[in-house]
């Protein structure tokens, strides 16, 4: 999962939420370029629309690791991103040996909601692939970093996931502190090492 990608989950759900449309994602760059402050406060607007829906869910993003992770015993949460859609949902895609589910829990009621997606690593782009089998090689998971993520940006986490950047691979946690969405990176300690550096 990139950083992009991650973002553009959040925005999708805020967007959406917003305006019950979709929008074309693909623009030239002419036209990117013509919209930008308009294009800045529509992702504001956002934003802001993602953080008032997050400020009223009971269910932290913690928890929904815990209840994702719970449903496949051995499970480790390689993805997580809070979404609103018709309701504020958690969606997580957890992986064990050679499978990889995706499912909605309800951020009010940790319920389950809609159907269950099945997919075998085999059928990951490259990327998601290269991500969930480096998953299996750290000690710690997606939940270890969340809480180091909320303590340093002093907020809650609704999103995250692992990205490789400049060669490395990182967890990126999306925190929700006050009025503005704060991306965290992690770099899990390699093998022998005790501490997680922050960058």
């Amino acid at each position: 999962m990139t950083k992009k990608h991650l973002f553009a989950l959040i925005m999708w759900s805020a967007t959406l939420a917003a305006t019950a449309a979709v929008a074309d994602v693909q623009k030239s760059a002419d036209a990117d370029s013509r919209s930008t402050s308009a294009q800045s406060q529509a992702e504001e607007a956002a934003i802001q629309r993602v953080l008032s829906e997050f400020r009223t869910i009971r269910v932290p993003l913690s928890r929904a690791i815990a209840i994702a992770e719970r449903l496949h015993d051995g499970s480790k949460t390689a993805d997580i991103s809070f979404e609103i859609d018709s309701q504020p949902v958690y969606r997580v895609r957890t992986t064990r040996n050679e499978h990889v589910w995706e499912n909605a829990i309800d951020a009010n009621t940790e319920s389950i909601t809609g159907k269950e997606m099945t997919s075998s690593l085999q059928e990951l782009d490259r990327e998601d692939l290269a991500n969930i089998l480096a998953l299996k090689g750290i000690k710690p998971e997606l939940s270890d970093a969340v809480q180091v993520a909320e303590k340093a940006a002093a907020g809650s986490a609704l999103a995250g996931g692992l990205i490789r950047q400049d060669g490395k691979l990182n967890f990126v946690i999306v925190v929700a502190s006050g009025d503005h969405l704060k991306e965290v990176l992690l770099e899990p300690p390699k093998i022998g090492k005790q501490d997680t550096s922050r960058h």
